[in-house]
């Protein structure tokens, strides 16, 4: 005979909680915590506070290995910065952890179908697999002195190039994906921009303080006012980056047909290029000047390429010609990029003068992680550690030789021009036509910077900069799920 339970009786719910066992086992776990934080301290407390979400977090992290790509990029904004809070673990480890266990990932998770790798054979990963296979060759190069050296710069320089494009070209195969990872983009750079303000406005928070006291402040406190930095790694990396987000997120904006999220992209454009100007970065002035220069030529209509032209040779004449705003702080900064005769720029062409000297007989360069003050944590009385490199491509040229830059050189500008013919001639669905055209607009301004800057392969920009070279290589594949889903009203050729 079939007993039925009584509802009054049953115990649900919050009740549980009453119940012997239950609060047994909320004792225990008291008490083992409080055992833990006496003898391990506040990290053992903060690490069970956050085991839950880290327990949730790989859950879906291994139903849906594509997370491991967007973690990847929210890292890139946050991890150098971050060890002004956190010291003594190696932080930049975590970036190369992640990129590898989302392979590990996708092949568990697709275990029994195996993983299709179809879609990241293109171009763009041949050429991600030979610059870094030029990277493994720079061990055996006669000048190279220091392992953990090559080790430290090669996974800026070509590791993680390596490992985030094929990974795009397969998890960001549809618009929506691809709209995921600029919305994340945006949201990280919105934050930066309000961190940015906060220094200018209230002044750095303690761990900042130390940060600039221990030697930050030589670069970023100039006459008595702060290079804002944010919580990235440093003022330059702030602006270039703010620069090129810039540039993206307003030609996207452009395009894009939801009311909110066309707001959400103009906000972001116009406050990243506010940051940009707080950063008192004079070399991020040319992000948005090439990279809007580009726009104007992908569109391919008069009216908008004389427009814009005019425009930007506003900007120019506003900057080199006049003394309009020379009041404020971060204007008299950037027009300063516009002189020739800067002291800033002279010291870096005795610098560039030196280096030619020195590799005129190594074609191969010095060997990678062996240039510029980061090398002098290995190699404190080298030639080479001891010249400051500045420009990315004279980073690559002193450590890699004609040959790395050559090489290097030529990957860029092949992505560049094959992605802006697929805009130009391939792509049929105008907003992708858009999206990518504000990709690679981003891009040419980036290398145009990093000219005076080594902004290109450190994070974050060099992580948006993989990511973005895999789309436009991928376009005409996006412009297929666009057309799939495309719907009867479509913003105009000429918007």
């Amino acid at each position: 005979m079939h007993t039925q339970l009584n509802p009054f009786e049953s115990v649900s719910g919050s009740s549980k909680l009453g119940t012997p066992k239950y609060v047994l086992f909320l004792l225990s776990v008291t008490a083992i915590s409080g055992i833990l934080i006496a003898k391990t301290g506040l990290m053992a407390g903060i690490g069970l506070v956050l085991l839950p979400f880290i327990l949730i977090y790989f859950n879906f992290f291994f139903r849906y290995p594509e997370i491991g790509l967007y973690t990847a990029v929210s890292l890139g904004f946050i991890i150098l910065g971050a060890g002004r809070y956190i010291k003594g673990l190696q932080l930049g480890m975590a970036m190369d952890g992640i990129l590898f266990l989302t392979y590990i990932v996708l092949i568990f998770n697709r275990f029994n179908e195996r993983v299709d790798w179809k879609p990241a054979k293109k171009d763009v990963t041949i050429l991600a697999v030979i610059w870094f296979a030029y990277s493994i060759i720079q061990v055996a190069n006669p000048e190279s002195r220091s392992v953990p050296a090559w080790l430290a710069g090669m996974r800026g320089i070509s590791l993680y190039m390596l490992l985030m494009i094929p990974l795009t070209l397969l998890f960001f195969n549809t618009n929506s994906k691809a709209d995921t990872f600029i919305n994340l983009w945006g949201v990280f750079s919105l934050l930066a921009t309000l961190k940015g303000i906060l220094q200018n406005t209230i002044g750095v928070d303690p761990f900042e303080k130390a940060w600039l006291d221990g030697g930050g402040a030589v670069t970023h406190i100039l006459f008595g006012k702060l290079r804002v930095f944010s919580f990235l790694s440093d003022a330059g990396q702030f602006g270039a980056n703010q620069g090129y987000t810039g540039v993206v997120m307003i030609i996207m904006s452009m395009v894009e047909k939801n009311k909110r999220r066309k707001i959400f992209l103009l906000t972001v454009g116009i406050m990243a290029l506010y940051g940009m100007l707080l950063s008192g970065t004079r070399g991020s002035i040319s992000v948005p000047l090439a990279g809007f220069t580009l726009y104007f030529i992908l569109k391919k209509n008069k009216a908008v390429m004389i427009s814009g032209f005019f425009l930007l040779i506003s900007v120019f004449i506003f900057f080199k010609y006049t003394l309009i705003g020379q009041d404020n702080q971060q204007i008299r900064r950037m027009r300063s990029a516009f002189d020739p005769n800067d002291a800033s720029l002279q010291v870096r062409l005795e610098n560039q003068k030196k280096l030619k000297v020195y590799l005129a007989s190594r074609p191969m360069g010095g060997g990678i992680g062996h240039a510029g003050v980061k090398a002098q944590k290995y190699l404190p009385n080298a030639f080479l550690s001891n010249v400051a490199t500045d420009s990315w491509y004279v980073l690559i040229w002193a450590e890699q030789g004609i040959i790395g830059l050559s090489l290097h050189l030529f990957i860029l500008f092949y992505v560049l021009v094959k992605g802006s013919y697929l805009i130009m001639f391939r792509i049929r669905d105008p907003i992708v036509k858009m999206k990518m055209a504000a990709l690679a607009s981003g891009m040419f301004g980036v290398m145009v910077a990093s000219y005076g800057n080594a902004v290109l392969g450190t994070m974050p920009t060099g992580m948006l900069i993989y990511v973005s070279m895999a789309l436009m290589l991928n376009s005409e594949v996006l412009d297929e799920d666009a057309i799939k889903n495309q719907k009867p009203e479509l913003v105009p050729e000429n918007a």
